[in-house]
Formats: C-alpha cells, structure tokens, sequence
C-alpha cells in the first residue's frame, strides 16, 4: 500500500468511527474499567496524543534527519487530564487533528519518506516516515476496535 493510498485509509477509519462514537454514551466515555485502566475518553486522548507525536514526526522528519521524538504514553494522557475534558471536545479535536495527518501524508515527496526520526527511550530506534504512516494506521485500527468492545 502507497503512503496516499494509507492517507485515504486513516481517513476513512477516522471518519467512520467519529460517527460511531455517537453510539457511545456518556457514563461509558467516563467509565475506567479499574484504577489503572484508561477510559474511553483517556483511550481517545492517547490516539490524540499518537495523531500530535506522529503529526511532528512527519513534519520534523522532513527537515531534519534522524532527530529523536520520544512519546511517553502514560504520561501525556495523564498530564493532559483527559477524563476531566468534555467528550465533545476531544471528538472534535481528534478528528481535526488526523485531517491534518492526512494532509500532511499527501503532501509528503516520495524522495522524504525514507528520512528517519528517533523514537527509542533510552537507545536509538530509527525508523522512517513511511513507517510511521503505516504504523499510525495499524495502531489506530487496533485502538478503535477497543471502544466497541
């Protein structure tokens, strides 16, 4: 699969699932399974949070070569106090933010999409653009499935 032909897929799993999330109901968006376990509105804001590390990686590694972006899941949804946002709200600005992503794949040079970024915590791990816009479809996919459970 093309990293436009990713585009076109991201968007559609965006899209369907923004209107699916309508089936979801308020005490179900707050609920935590237990203590440690995110919500539905923590689980959006960590795929708020993929879609911004990801958006800068994309951006960055165009520019730059190799430079290390490191995402800390737990604490960007904690330290962004997602359960206490309105649902609406993060709907809006997860849908927002993956147009952008999208946007940002389009116009992305194929000659670009072999540039690589750091991810590792701790060590080096390399990976490259077209990596990334693979990847933040697989784990989008994975997470989406986790809201209809």
């Amino acid at each position: 699969m093309t990293h436009l032909e990713t585009a076109q897929e991201i968007w559609k799993a965006v899209d369907q699932a923004f209107a699916d999330f309508e089936k979801i109901d308020n005490e179900r968006w707050n609920a935590k399974p237990n203590p440690i376990k995110w919500s539905k509105k923590e689980l959006l804001g960590h795929l708020i949070d993929s879609a911004t590390n990801n958006l800068r990686r994309l951006v960055v590694g165009q520019y730059e070569q190799g430079t290390k972006i490191v995402y800390h899941q737990d604490e960007w949804v904690a330290y962004q106090d997602y359960q206490s946002a309105p649902v609406e709200e993060l709907k809006t600005l997860w849908l927002l933010l993956n147009r952008q992503y999208v946007r940002v794949i389009k116009n992305i040079p194929e000659h670009k999409l072999q540039n690589v970024c750091d991810t590792g915590k701790g060590k080096v791990e390399m990976h490259t653009l077209a990596y990334f816009i693979t990847d933040y479809l697989v784990h989008l996919n994975y997470h989406l499935k986790q809201f209809f459970d």
